[in-house]
């Protein structure tokens, strides 16, 4: 699997209308290219005066479902968000490989 992560510092002047907009409408869009088989929001826990961090992590069954997702849909749910946001919105992308996963042997039985 392979966790497409993307990490947002959005100013707090838009704060609130970028959540509303991210909550209901684009981590949605993103999930219904059918690349991805689920996605989570994390608030990254900085102090920060003016702008708050978030980590929004997407799950791709394979590098090449992520490469296609490139391809295919990148450009134009990008163009969105930097049209309603502009420069109050800085991101960058990692790509991780999930080699191994593990869980308290209590959470297996």
């Amino acid at each position: 699997m392979i966790l497409y992560n993307v990490t947002i510092n959005i100013d707090q002047s838009v704060h609130d209308k970028w959540m509303r907009w991210m909550q209901t409408k684009h981590i949605n869009d993103v999930l219904a290219t059918g690349k991805f088989i689920s996605a989570r929001m994390i608030k990254v826990l900085v102090e920060e005066e003016g702008s708050m961090t978030y980590s929004i992590q997407y799950t791709a069954e394979s590098k090449e479902m992520l490469d296609r997702y490139y391809e295919e849909d990148a450009p134009r749910l990008r163009h969105e968000g930097l049209s309603l946001f502009g420069d109050k919105m800085l991101a960058f992308r990692t790509e991780l490989l999930v080699i191994s996963e593990f869980f308290p042997q209590s959470a297996l039985q």
